[in-house]
């Protein structure tokens, strides 16, 4: 993919071509947004967003457009299902899939599913407009000749690599480890950060190039100022993260109790003694709070939040538990995943779909921990931060 060539504009292209209509699918709302301001050109029009694949479906007959812009990985219907779905129905619809990360083996499944274009999320982009036109003037910004065994063969190859390189790491030394560890983190931390990057990015090229409306620019200026707001606390909360791998000898109960201070609603529920641990302070105060936020916004106005700290085999062990209606099972497997499988990064902020939990994790991780859902029910979650892992 790295070898296509986009053009540098659209400019050169043919007057004469019809205006491309454009159905937006993707569970990011900012990110939808960022798009449909991108779209709208004198060549191109967006008829219909939705939040996923289902919805998409079900708008389909009633927008017809000529080309989908489409999310790889979505609740209830990701986009592979939902493109075989709509190329089963709709033979000629262009499809472009969109995606986060560069991910291989999501480019084969898209191309076997029936996408004719690839793109990252985090593209140019002019080079998102040339795949809207590709696809619905039925090219393809991968090459034909780019059959799914090729891709599938090179799939195995970095996966092969992936083995690899894990091997080597588990053979280090114990420093060398927990710093590779804290390379990934800085790696996972870096690409969460690229969606709201890019609606920035998005809404201050269209303000550059001129092209938005004097009426809706004052519009577009009070959403970049929200963005970048939202941008700077979320990298504030990441900064804990990223240091997480720098431990002291500290007390965690302690550490629970400092944050009980903000809460009138939290109950620290702890042995008389200290529980005392080998953690980075910063992170660790960085992991109950964002427990303890969201088992504040799933309770009553009214009804407490308990921090239960005890000494389990490996070491201390906190839970943290809510008196709130539970979590939905048909979410439960989404609330450690990345953001840009959630809803809009500057407010999502429900049971693990959202920014504090995976922070939670990724910061337990880094210090040789862990965090889980260890249940959930009508009344309530528990949510379970092990200090140290256990030794299996």
């Amino acid at each position: 993919m790295s070898d296509v060539a986009f053009p540098a504009s659209l400019a050169t292209l043919p007057a004469t071509v019809p205006r491309v209509r454009v159905l937006l699918v993707d569970d990011n709302e900012g990110f939808r947004e960022s798009l449909a301001t991108l779209l709208d050109t004198e060549e191109m029009t967006v008829v219909g967003q939705a939040p996923n694949g289902a919805k998409a479906l079900a708008m389909i007959d009633r927008l017809a457009p000529d080309v989908v812009l489409m999310d790889v990985r979505m609740p209830e219907m990701d986009g592979i299902e939902t493109t075989r779905e709509l190329k089963a129905r709709f033979p000629s619809l262009g499809i472009v899939a969109l995606t986060g990360s560069e991910d291989q083996r999501a480019v084969r499944d898209m191309l076997v599913a029936g996408a004719s274009c690839y793109v990252l999320k985090d593209s140019d982009g002019d080079e998102i407009l040339y795949a809207v036109r590709q696809a619905f003037t039925g090219g393809g910004v991968l090459s034909p000749e780019v059959t799914p065994t090729v891709i599938e063969e090179l799939t195995e190859a970095l996966e092969r690599e992936r083995r690899r390189t894990r091997q080597l790491e588990i053979a280090q030394e114990a420093l060398l480890e927990r710093a590779a560890r804290r390379h990934e983190l800085i790696s996972r931390l870096g690409h969460e950060l690229r969606t709201p990057v890019t609606v920035i990015l998005g809404m201050s090229q269209t303000l550059a190039k001129g092209t938005a409306p004097e009426e809706e620019r004052a519009s577009i200026l009070d959403s970049l100022v929200e963005r970048a707001n939202g941008l700077a606390r979320l990298v504030h909360r990441f900064e804990a993260a990223v240091e997480a791998g720098l431990t002291e000898w500290a007390d965690v109960t302690q550490v629970a109790r400092e944050v009980a201070e903000g809460h009138e609603r939290v109950v620290i529920e702890a042995p008389e003694g200290p529980a005392m641990a080998s953690l980075n302070r910063t992170a660790a105060r960085r992991v109950i709070e964002e427990l303890v936020d969201n088992a504040l916004a799933f309770s009553g106005p009214d009804t407490p939040v308990t921090v239960v700290i005890s000494i389990g085999s490996s070491g201390p062990e906190v839970r943290v538990v809510d008196r709130g209606s539970g979590i939905d099972a048909r979410a439960m497997h989404r609330i450690f995943e990345p953001l840009e499988q959630a809803e809009s990064l500057n407010t999502r902020t429900h049971q693990g779909v959202g920014l504090g939990l995976t922070l939670a994790r990724m910061s337990a991780n880094a210090m040789d921990g862990d965090v889980v859902l260890e249940s959930t029910g009508p009344g309530g979650s528990t949510f379970l931060w092990m200090v140290t892992r256990p030794v299996t």
